[in-house]
């Protein structure tokens, strides 16, 4: 974690210079998905127009060189190429967004993106599956026990990890937020790998946790740049294949208990508008609410930090249990 942390601080202003004087910036969007205006989160967004992003490339890149220099093992090959693989799709869907490409010139659509990302998993699936032969080992489900569960083992996955990286993508909407709530679950990842004798997992864990910590110094409010769907897509999908490799996908709605919240209360908002033709919240996801409500931005990241330290660690308090 240490040298992970000081290899990415160092970067850290070579790589934010690089983006200010290539005027990589957010464009902040005015509709939504379906085309539809968008006007209170414009309102309180308007500001960070152009404020430089895709500072998650730090976080997967740094983790990537050290990882393939000192921890590279057969335990890290399937998280590895997850962080990467989705880092580049979403580095791409970025550099979209920056440069005004795709539907309302926000970049990729959402069937689009969910297109990209279910075959990363799809691959992931099919290694986890056959080269790590999961399809015969027990799936642990607390109050039921060890359950066999075959080639169902693959849309389980599939969809998990499809549900982790879309949930960060939600989360990943204020100064410092996603980067909190994933040193908290990477953190918490680390002990469980320690715990159960995984050290090149654990290590692995420790070196995102690293670089998640050097990517907040600069992130905290303020942000001198964003995390990006380079960031919050990779490391959403990566924590879900961590989830599965320990065996503790039960502690994942725990751990990522602010990633569920934020997916949730976003495929809340849309069914009301889709059904029932009004909003149940002032905006989605649940963060931008609060902020619509008055709440200072840094009010909800650390009431949001507060959340998920105490849900991460009752996420780890299971593991030890059940483990």
């Amino acid at each position: 974690m240490a040298v992970s942390f000081l290899v990415a601080i160092i970067a850290t202003p070579f790589f934010t210079d690089f983006l200010y004087r290539n005027k990589i910036g957010k464009k902040i969007r005015t509709a939504d998905y379906e085309g539809n205006r968008t006007p209170i989160f414009s309102r309180l967004h308007h500001g960070k127009e152009n404020t430089p992003t895709m500072g998650g490339v730090l976080i997967w890149a740094v983790t990537a060189l050290i990882t393939l220099v000192a921890n590279y093992s057969k335990a890290t090959i399937l998280p590895l190429f997850t962080l990467v693989a989705c880092g580049v799709m979403g580095g791409i869907d970025d550099l979209m967004n920056v440069f005004g490409r795709g539907q309302n010139k926000n970049g990729w659509r959402f069937r689009e993106k969910l297109l990209a990302y279910t075959l990363v998993a799809v691959v992931g699936s099919i290694w986890f599956a056959y080269k790590l032969e999961w399809l015969k080992r027990p799936f642990f489900i607390p109050g039921f026990g060890e359950i066999v569960l075959g080639y169902w083992y693959i849309p389980v996955f599939i969809l998990v990890l499809v549900a982790s990286a879309f949930s960060a993508n939600q989360t990943d909407g204020l100064d410092g937020l996603a980067g909190g709530v994933f040193a908290f679950a990477f953190s918490a990842y680390t002990l469980i790998c320690l715990s159960i004798g995984n050290i090149a997992l654990a290590v692995f864990c420790a070196t995102i946790s690293g670089t998640i910590l050097a990517f907040l110094w600069f992130n905290i409010y303020p942000a001198r740049f964003f995390m990006g769907d380079t960031g919050s897509m990779a490391l959403g999908m990566t924590l879900g294949v961590i989830a599965f490799l320990t065996n503790t996908v039960y502690a994942l709605p725990f751990i990522g208990f602010i990633l569920l919240i934020e997916a949730l209360s976003t495929i809340i908002q849309i069914v009301s508008k889709k059904f029932f033709g009004r909003k149940i919240f002032l905006v989605a996801p649940i963060h931008h609410h609060f902020e619509a409500m008055g709440w200072p931005e840094t009010k909800v990241t650390m009431r949001f930090w507060i959340i998920s330290a105490v849900t991460t660690a009752i996420g780890v308090g299971l593991v030890l249990i059940y483990g």
